[in-house]
């Protein structure tokens, strides 16, 4: 079966996606989420454990950055700990190769989830972030508790948050609010002023799938997710 994605699609994301499908990161089907919804797909961040496939994904990560007209001014690329810590050093090393004028400077951070009493102490490890611009990197936003979290914790070190990226939007209301058009990303762009970059949303899948041999019944079922659970915001 091609995996093959439109050419509508920016090409970062063309080649993200077809990774993602053929390494079966992203998947079609049944599956149950914390919110108990039924969703037709699932995105597990969590599989991009193989160097290729790292790759692949904070390729992605940079080329977005690069290629956003969102992308605020940053001087710190912040993983939040734990899956956030790969992606905010792998990043800041892709963002260099593409482009050392730029990025060459650029510095990452990420937090311990346990102070540290000994040898250099604190919860911050890597550049200090005081007086700093931030980038948040993780790979989803869900209700979007642990993103406060990790804004709480910049600012408590005397960081400036100027924005969020992360691999996939999907786009879709909060639980409970269904038809409110209100998402947990809409929900942190309101709360503290700064963008949320994807790589993917749900849109973008849906997009795949009208390219895709054999995906007419997947997109038919995201279109039908879409117009259940979709946010506008």
């Amino acid at each position: 079966m091609s995996t093959s994605t439109p050419t509508s699609l920016a090409p970062y994301k063309q080649s993200f996606l077809t990774t993602s499908l053929d390494a079966g990161i992203l998947k079609f089907g049944t599956f149950t989420l914390k919110s108990l919804r039924q969703s037709p797909y699932f995105f597990n961040a969590g599989s991009f454990y193989t160097a290729t496939l790292l790759r692949s994904l904070t390729t992605a990560y940079a080329q977005c950055l690069i290629s956003s007209p969102e992308t605020p001014r940053f001087d710190i690329l912040f993983g939040p700990a734990y899956k956030g810590i790969p992606l905010a050093c792998c990043t800041v090393d892709k963002l260099a190769q593409l482009d050392e004028t730029q990025y060459g400077d650029i510095c990452y951070s990420f937090d311990r989830k346990e102070a540290k009493d000994h040898g250099e102490g604190g919860n911050i490890v890597g550049a200090p972030l005081r007086g700093k611009r931030v980038m948040i990197v993780d790979d989803v936003v869900t209700a979007g508790t642990a993103k406060r979290e990790a804004i709480e914790k910049i600012r408590k070190e005397g960081g400036e948050v100027v924005g969020i990226i992360v691999a996939l939007d999907r786009r879709e209301t909060l639980p409970g609010e269904e038809g409110s058009g209100r998402s947990a990303i809409g929900e942190i762009r309101r709360e503290f002023g700064v963008p949320v970059l994807a790589i993917l949303t749900m849109d973008d899948i849906i997009t795949a799938l009208e390219g895709r041999e054999g995906g007419e019944e997947d997109m038919k079922r995201m279109v039908e997710y879409r117009e259940k659970f979709g946010a506008t915001d």
